[in-house]
């Protein structure tokens, strides 16, 4: 039975790489009890989290850090506004210095690394 949460309500997909600390039975509860879908990264694959994890990364430094909030709203509002600026206003070098929504409107894809 899926919970009602405003904590949780707009969390879709849980990614995390394939530790011991994200494979337990108390997530597995917590994922299914909100109707969480998990995502774990390829076995053997560790670079498959870079792009998430270097996303979160610019995400604090750019919006989070050094700021305080009273209320989960007003981190929600703070997090809303950064991701409409992070995708319609900064430019990514990934994407050839246009941004994520400049890029999905070109019909532009990226091709995977051949590394």
């Amino acid at each position: 039975m899926r919970r009602s949460s405003p904590l949780f309500s707009d969390i879709r997909v849980f990614h995390a790489d394939r530790g011991s600390e994200f494979d337990n039975a108390k997530i597995d509860e917590m994922l299914e009890a909100f109707g969480i879908e998990r995502s774990l990264s390829k076995r053997g694959c560790p670079c498959d989290n870079v792009v998430d994890e270097s996303t979160n990364k610019i995400l604090k430094a750019e919006s989070v850090y050094r700021e305080a909030f009273g209320t989960t709203r007003e981190l929600q509002a703070k997090l809303a506004d950064y991701m409409h600026w992070y995708n319609n206003f900064r430019i990514h070098s990934t994407l050839g210095h246009m941004t994520p929504v400049g890029f999905r409107k070109a019909g532009m894809i990226l091709l995977e690394s051949s590394k």
